[in-house]
């Protein structure tokens, strides 16, 4: 039997892990967020004093003490460092820069890959991130690059933020986008960028319902 597999590129802020869980849902696809295992080794690093200015070698050299797993409880997706759920842990403002920070360091990608076209071998699935059409799964079935205005993306995170009762900085979320974007962009190995073969999304005018009806659309015409 065919599986299909669907490849959500986009920066940070782009809705793509609400937007992929949610079409993943409606689909009966499942849905895999990578950007929770690169949280899930900058909490790692985060806990054990790693410093991201020398990231490469002590990080590296730490990886053999990380296991990371993706599990499902009650319907709703897990991640798991050493064991111990941290799902909830890996999404403060600090650990999303470390993610952005641990993604450039080329043994973690490694890694990390490995594990992830593991997790997506013989599924239907849906895998978000920054380089999944360009390097994780350059096979995918279907392609979409999406992204969204840095004003759009601070904005959407600032509200998140907010309705969880932290105390945040409008201005400071957006410098920490464009630092992300920045670094995302412009790192040595497996940078992100749109695949030849993707296509342009912006949503910066969608609600989180249009973007996801949009998607599916896009998801269904390319699969059958």
């Amino acid at each position: 039997m065919k599986t299909y597999s669907v490849a959500i590129d986009g920066p940070a802020g782009a809705g793509k892990s609400t937007i992929a869980k949610a079409a993943a849902a409606q689909l009966r696809f499942i849905y895999i967020d990578t950007g929770a295992m690169y949280r899930a080794v900058a909490l790692y690093a985060i806990r054990n004093d790693l410093p991201w200015d020398n990231a490469e070698g002590k990080l590296a050299a730490a990886l053999d003490n990380i296991e990371i797993a993706i599990d499902y409880v009650e319907d709703s997706q897990h991640i798991f460092l050493n064991g111990e759920d941290v799902s909830g842990l890996i999404r403060t403002p600090q650990v999303s820069a470390g993610a952005s920070a641990v993604a450039t360091v080329q043994a973690v990608r490694i890694k990390l890959v490995e594990l992830q076209r593991k997790l997506a071998k013989g599924k239907n699935v849906i895998m978000d991130g920054r380089d999944i059409g360009t390097h994780v799964l350059p096979d995918a079935d279907v392609k979409i690059y999406l992204t969204a205005s840095v004003d759009a993306r601070a904005q959407r995170r600032y509200k998140e933020l907010m309705e969880k009762g932290e105390k945040v900085d409008f201005e400071t979320i957006k410098t920490d986008i464009i630092a992300r974007d920045k670094n995302d962009s412009e790192r040595e190995f497996s940078p992100l960028r749109q695949a030849e073969d993707a296509l342009f999304v912006d949503n910066s005018n969608m609600n989180v319902e249009e973007s996801v009806n949009y998607l599916i659309s896009v998801i269904k015409e390319g699969i059958e």
